[in-house]
């Protein structure tokens, strides 16, 4: 057991944290430093920001201290360095590592750098990714992966629910299932998420819209003066809109198949091709392309080509309701 415990901790002499997303990007720093300090409790950290590099800095830096003692050096920004940092790079990577010394180099994105990055894959770095985090989709299986890494259950239509609550920052979403995994026992379901989130949700063009697209025309207009009265602006619920139409679209011309193949054609995750799945028996195609229409409409007058934002979202609802109930009849 102690073996594979150091098998689990031991960190080669050279990290890699490749990806835009600083949440991620941060959480391998993290965790490599947690690694390192299991054997070297009295690890020295310096960091090393490109923006702020002096020449030589690394070189001096990388030197065996006369007092010993392990240290790793974290360079920050490999993709905004200027050519002394990278050249001080390239030549530290061009001799053999210091026993006590870990070298760890953060790149987010772009070409600047890579030169340093071919080395450090070429000299064995272990390389870490941090991915952009962007769609529903992404964050979604990100959320779920926070769950299953806490070894709890949560439903999907938790994560959707929570997404939907508070998935347009990474980081209160990261938050936001921590509280969830901290403060609840059992079964994560929406019902938990609601309890913990439901005025977010409430607040979201997400709700305006499932009530629209269902064509519940007098939940869907109290959805969206509730969501106006605090604050939401009429922008991203005319986005939103847009968005769970074009789903709809998308879902309708994939034809059948398994879910999971669907999702994975159009861009969207299961559940998301699950719930317009259902959504789709009150629609047809011509009934959606209207609605398209009407949202391209709303949308215009809402960034500034009409004069009331709020009476035109109104509007494009009652049209999409509407649709929704000359469709089904």
């Amino acid at each position: 057991m102690e073996d594979e415990v150091a098998v689990h901790h031991r960190v080669p002499p050279y990290v890699l944290i490749a990806g835009p997303e600083q949440l991620l990007a941060e959480r391998a720093l993290a965790q490599t430093l947690d690694d390192l300090r299991v054997t070297q409790p009295d690890l020295e950290t310096i960091r090393l920001d490109a923006a702020a590099y002096e020449p030589g800095e690394l070189t001096l830096h990388a030197s065996p201290s006369l007092f010993g003692g392990a240290k790793c050096i974290v360079v920050h920004d490999l993709d905004e360095a200027a050519d002394d940092l990278q050249g001080d790079l390239l030549a530290a990577l061009s001799v053999d590592p210091e026993p006590d010394l870990t070298l760890v180099v953060l790149h987010k994105s772009g070409t600047r750098g890579k030169k340093v990055l071919d080395t450090l894959r070429g000299s064995g770095a272990r390389v870490i990714d941090a991915p952009a985090i962007r769609t529903d989709r992404d964050k979604a299986d990100f959320a779920a992966h926070e769950f299953r890494r806490a070894r709890r259950k949560a439903t999907g239509e938790a994560v959707h629910a929570l997404v939907e609550a508070v998935g347009k920052d990474l980081r209160e979403l990261a938050a936001a299932c921590q509280q969830l995994i901290d403060d609840t026992h059992g079964v994560i379901d929406e019902q938990v998420v609601l309890t913990y989130h439901g005025g977010k949700v409430e607040a979201t063009g997400f709700r305006v819209a499932d009530a629209a697209l269902a064509g519940d025309t007098g939940e869907a207009l109290r959805l969206l003066r509730h969501a106006i009265a605090v604050g939401v602006d009429p922008v991203p619920i005319v986005a939103v809109l847009a968005q769970q139409v074009r789903q709809l679209i998308k879902v309708g011309s994939a034809g059948r198949g398994r879910s999971a193949d669907v999702a994975r054609d159009v861009g969207m995750a299961p559940w998301q091709v699950d719930k317009a799945r259902r959504a789709l028996g009150g629609w047809s195609a011509d009934a959606l392309g209207r609605c398209v229409r009407a949202i391209a409409a709303a949308d215009l007058e809402v960034k500034g080509g009409g004069r009331d934002p709020v009476y035109a979202v109104e509007r494009v609802v009652l049209t999409i309701t509407g649709e929704h109930a000359r469709n089904s009849g």
